[in-house]
């Protein structure tokens, strides 16, 4: 599983000009089962995406992401191995 953040680096105005290219990007990534779960930070700073794909391919996917073409975000992504969790997460489990 990879747990990927993302940091603005840029206005909002600036991120705002790519936001519907980059919801389009995630739909895809999503179709393709490259992406499983996708949110805005919480004051609106960047993002977190959710994969459960090898990190090559999600590496890969990133690099395609509108906000990573121009240059609107940072990505960091960490490589995370679920050893609890309750029910609701249960399925994500090793």
């Amino acid at each position: 599983m990879i747990i990927a953040t993302l940091s603005y680096k840029v206005p909002l105005e600036k991120v705002d000009a790519h936001l519907e290219a980059h919801k389009a990007w995630l739909r895809n990534a999503m179709d393709q089962g490259l992406l499983s779960l996708a949110g805005r930070k919480v004051p609106r700073t960047g993002g977190v995406l959710l994969s459960l794909a090898d990190r090559p391919a999600f590496e890969a996917c990133v690099a395609q992401d509108p906000f990573s073409v121009h240059g609107v975000a940072d990505y960091e992504l960490t490589e995370f191995a679920p050893t609890a969790a309750d029910a609701t997460f249960a399925f994500l489990l090793d």
